[in-house]
């Protein structure tokens, strides 16, 4: 588990969930680097559909392509599953993320991370068997490319940017799906596939995993991600908050070990609220449960980021900016209750 002050200038600390609406590279490269607190490498899918999570994996697999309109087809007579996969950062996929590296130096006035995306195992093997694979193909050929992707990217990361420390997330919103019973794999082999994508970030940086939808508290801690990202469970749903209180004492652990929790604070599936009263209330009603089921209200405070609940590739540039202005509000309220909470332990 990487070390707490690896991890985050800051208790509350933000950056960015998901895809961006913008269309214009430059305005979006605008917005990341003055909307939150831990630059965001931006994908923009509005830009063009290549850099849709999904197409952006399957660069570089011969024998599978991606439509106009994002439909896969795999030419079976072509696909080598034992190919050593290329990233081309020169593809229209990596617009945005070789646009943020070549700005980055005139950019960058003191940020020590920068965090970043890619899609997760489960969801591209999950495109994969839709596309026409079977299972059995399809999640080992997810894992070979997530990984061969993530490394590369990685790697570009580090040479551009002088060795600043990267938080890496994997993308999962599929795994909902995957733990429901039926599923083209068990249980056990999704957190596999999900931990072995996760190895491959490097011991300086930090991996990450976000989940868009209700979470599988079990599932998610045990991949071994140092941070997890989730939404804000809803302090009135009781079948929810019930599920998160009897994972109380893994996620004290996974706090005390020096990982972290992104909370998805400012829902983005609905109308987008007028203030950050709201999410305020209701983040804070979440930690004190937390807190009332054991966990320590030091860590909850400390050991937490704010973002997002998902990604904001369906809304428009207005709609991004209210959502990353309510979740710097609440940002900095979390800051401000974790200092308050030192000071009056004398720590």
């Amino acid at each position: 588990m990487t070390t707490e002050h690896e991890l985050t200038p800051r208790a509350g600390a933000t950056f960015g969930i998901g895809s961006l609406p913008h269309r214009s590279v430059s305005d979006a490269l605008d917005f990341v680097w003055n909307s939150t607190d831990i630059p965001t490498i931006p994908s923009l899918p509005r830009r063009s559909p290549a850099e849709g999570m999904i197409a952006q994996a399957l660069v570089g697999i011969e024998g599978v392509s991606v439509g106009q309109y994002g439909g896969i087809s795999v030419d079976v007579s072509t696909l080598d599953v034992d190919q050593f996969i290329t990233t081309d950062l020169s593809s229209d996929a990596y617009g945005a993320f070789t646009a943020f590296l070549e700005t980055f130096d005139e950019r960058n006035h003191g940020a020590t991370m920068v965090k970043w995306q890619f899609v997760g195992p489960v969801t591209l093997g999950v495109a994969l068997v839709r596309g026409g694979l079977d299972a059995s193909v399809a999640f080992p050929l997810a894992l070979q490319a997530v990984r061969a992707h993530v490394a590369a990217l990685e790697h570009e990361v580090d040479r551009v940017c002088g060795g600043i420390t990267q938080l890496i997330m994997l993308d999962e919103p599929s795994i909902a799906e995957a733990l429901e019973p039926g599923f083209h794999i068990g249980v056990e082999e999704v957190i596999d596939l999900i931990s072995g994508a996760l190895a491959v970030v490097e011991p300086g940086n930090v991996s990450g995993l976000h989940c868009c939808s209700r979470a599988d508290w079990g599932a998610l801690l045990a991949t071994g991600a140092s941070v997890l990202s989730v939404p804000i469970p809803s302090p009135n749903d009781e079948e929810e908050m019930a599920e998160m209180l009897v994972a109380a004492s893994r996620i004290s652990d996974h706090l005390s070990h020096g990982g972290r929790i992104a909370w998805g604070a400012v829902r983005t599936d609905g109308p987008i609220a007028l203030s950050a009263e709201r999410p305020w209330k209701s983040i804070m009603a979440v930690m004190c449960a937390l807190v009332n089921a054991g966990v320590d209200p030091r860590l909850i405070r400390r050991m937490s980021y704010i973002t997002p609940a998902c990604g904001l590739g369906a809304h428009s540039d207005a709609i991004a900016e209210k959502v990353f202005a309510h979740a710097r509000n609440v940002s900095m309220k979390v800051g401000e209750q974790a200092t308050a909470s030192l000071l009056t332990l004398g720590s």
